[in-house]
C-alpha cells in the first residue's frame, strides 16, 4: 500500500451533459438524437429515449446538493443549443431556458463547486442538421453566434468554458461508422465535419476573447493513444497514421494552431482534403486553447495491413491500418472496451513533451457496468468497489505523470449520476450516484462516499 497525494488545489469532480440529464421539458426544438429516437426508437436500448432521463431540469437543486455531499469541487455539464435558442438564425433566446441555466449555474456556484460549461455535446439541432450540420459553413457561423450568446449571458460567473466535447465523435459516428445520426459512411464528408468543427471551435475562442468576460476556454478531446503490434517499421507506420487521424488531427490545431503535416499529406494524396480557406487557417492559428480537457477510456491497438486493399472499395481510416486484437488484454465486458490504466501515464507525458506542457485535466474517465442493482446492499447502497479500484488504478498512473512534471490539475469521473447514454440509453451505469428509473430516486453509491474522502484529503491509499 502507498499513499498518492495530489498537488494543492487539484480539482475533483464529475462530468455529464445537458442532453443526457436534463430531459425534454420546455425545449425550444429537438436535437438529432431526439429526432432519431422519434423515428427509430428500436435503435435505442430497451426503447428508452432522452425525454425524461435524469430529469435534472426539474431536480437540479437536489443534484447539486448531492454533488456537494460527495465532495465535488468542480462539475462539467453542457448548455443545450436546442433549449437555449428559439431562433437559430437570429439567435433569439428562450427566456425560460435562460432562467433555468442561470438558476442551475448559480446553484452550482453557491454550493462551492466550480462549473465547467460545455457548449456542444453531440446535440446538433435537427433543423440545422437538415441544413447540412457540421458539413455546412453556415452552421459553423450559427454555432459561433450561439457560443457568443452563452458567453454574454453567463460569462460573468462561468470562468471555465468548453467549446466541444469529443468533436471526433460526430464525425466517426455520423459519417463513418453509423452509430450516430445521420448514419452516413463517407470518409471525405467525415473529414469535412471534423475540420469545420475545429473552425467553429477556433471562431468561438476568438469571440470569447473579444468579449473579455474573463476566465479560460478549452476543448475536450477523447484521446485514444495508438499502439503498434510490434516495433516493426510497418506496424509503427500504421500506428503513426492511426494516431494522426484520430488524435493529432484535433490536438495539433487546438494547441499548436496547425494540422499535422503527415496527416495533411495523407489526405491530399488520397483526394480527401476538406474545403478550407486561408482565413479559416489563420483563425485556427491565432486562437489556441488556454487549457486542455482529456477524455480517456481506452487505447487503440493497430498493425500493418495484412490484406490487399480493394481499389474499388471506398477509402476509410482502416484503408491504412488494421486493428490488432492484443492477446491477454483486460476488458470491460459490459462496454467492450480495453482497460489499460497505464495509458494515463503515456497521455500525461505526451502532453508534457509534445504539447507545450499545457495545463490539462482528465475531463472524463470511468467504468460502465450493466446490472449494478445486483450489488445493492440491505441499506440500498450499491457497493461498486470495482469502480473505486478502476479509478484508483488510473489515478496511480496519472500521479506518476504529474510527479514527472506533467501539468495536470484535475480529474472528472464520467459521471456524477447514472445518465442516459445515447443509443445505449441506461444499459450501463457510470455514476457516483445511482438513479432509479421508475421513481427518479437518487442514492449515493459507495464510490460517492469514497470520492468525498479523496477530495477532502487530496490523496488516497492503494
Amino acid at each position: 500500500m502507498a499513499i498518492y497525494k495530489f498537488p494543492e488545489n487539484f480539482t475533483w469532480g464529475a462530468a455529464t451533459s445537458g442532453p443526457q440529464t436534463e430531459g425534454w421539458s420546455d425545449k425550444s426544438s429537438f436535437s438529432i438524437y431526439e429526432h432519431w429516437f422519434q423515428t427509430e426508437p428500436e435503435k435505442f436500448h430497451n426503447g428508452v429515449g432522452p425525454a425524461v432521463n435524469c430529469d435534472t431540469y426539474r431536480k437540479y437543486k437536489e443534484d447539486v446538493k448531492l454533488m456537494k455531499e460527495i465532495g465535488l469541487t468542480s462539475f462539467r455539464t453542457s448548455i443545450q443549443w436546442t433549449r437555449l435558442i428559439k431562433n437559430f438564425d437570429t439567435c433569439e433566446v428562450d427566456p425560460v431556458a435562460v432562467e433555468f441555466y442561470n438558476n442551475y449555474i448559480n446553484e452550482i456556484i453557491d454550493a462551492g463547486i466550480e462549473p465547467y460549461i460545455n457548449l456542444f455535446h453531440f446535440d446538433m439541432p435537427i433543423e440545422l442538421q437538415n441544413r447540412g450540420g457540421w458539413e455546412s459553413k453556415e452552421v459553423v457561423d450559427l454555432y459561433v453566434k450561439y457560443a457568443s450568446k452563452c458567453f454574454e449571458l453567463f460569462g460573468d460567473r462561468v470562468k471555465k468554458w468548453c467549446t466541444f466535447n469529443e468533436p471526433i465523435v460526430p464525425a466517426e459516428g455520423g459519417y463513418l461508422y453509423k452509430f450516430m445520426y445521420p448514419n452516413i459512411s463517407d470518409f471525405k464528408r467525415a473529414i469535412q465535419v471534423g475540420y469545420n468543427t475545429i473552425v467553429a471551435h477556433a471562431k468561438a475562442v476568438e469571440s470569447f476573447r473579444k468579449l473579455k468576460t474573463g476566465g479560460e476556454i478549452t476543448i475536450v478531446l477523447n484521446l485514444t493513444p495508438s499502439y503498434p503490434r510490434s516495433e516493426d517499421k510497418k506496424d509503427l507506420e500504421a500506428s503513426r497514421i492511426a494516431d494522426g487521424i484520430f488524435n493529432r488531427s484535433f490536438l495539433d490545431p487546438v494547441v499548436h494552431g496547425n494540422f499535422p503535416e503527415d496527416v495533411v499529406e495523407l489526405l491530399k494524396n488520397n483526394d480527401l482534403l476538406p474545403e478550407y480557406t486561408e482565413e479559416e487557417l489563420e483563425v485556427i492559428k491565432n486562437n489556441p486553447i488556454d487549457f486542455l480537457g482529456v477524455n480517456y477510456y481506452q487505447p487503440r491497438r493497430v498493425k500493418a495491413k495484412e490484406t490487399e486493399v480493394d481499389p474499388n472499395a471506398p477509402i476509410m481510416p482502416e484503408t491504412f491500418f488494421d486493428y490488432y486484437d492484443m492477446p491477454g488484454k483486460r476488458m470491460n465486458p459490459y462496454r467492450g472496451w480495453e482497460i489499460a490504466p497505464q495509458v494515463m501515464y503515456d497521455v500525461a507525458i505526451n502532453i508534457r513533451d509534445n504539447y507545450n506542457n499545457i495545463p490539462w485535466y482528465i475531463s472524463e474517465n470511468g467504468m460502465g457496468v450493466e446490472g449494478e442493482e445486483r450489488f445493492r446492499d440491505e441499506n440500498g447502497v450499491i457497493n461498486d468497489d470495482y469502480r473505486i479500484d478502476f479509478v484508483k488504478e488510473h489515478l496511480t498512473h496519472l500521479h506518476k505523470g504529474i510527479e514527472e512534471g506533467s501539468n495536470c490539475f484535475g480529474y472528472h469521473l464520467w459521471t456524477f449520476i447514472d445518465c442516459w447514454s445515447w443509443a445505449n440509453s441506461f444499459k450501463n451505469r457510470y455514476g457516483f450516484v445511482s438513479l432509479d428509473l421508475e421513481t427518479g430516486k437518487r442514492t449515493i453509491k459507495k464510490s460517492g462516499r469514497w470520492i468525498r474522502e479523496v477530495s477532502e484529503t487530496n490523496q488516497f491509499e492503494y
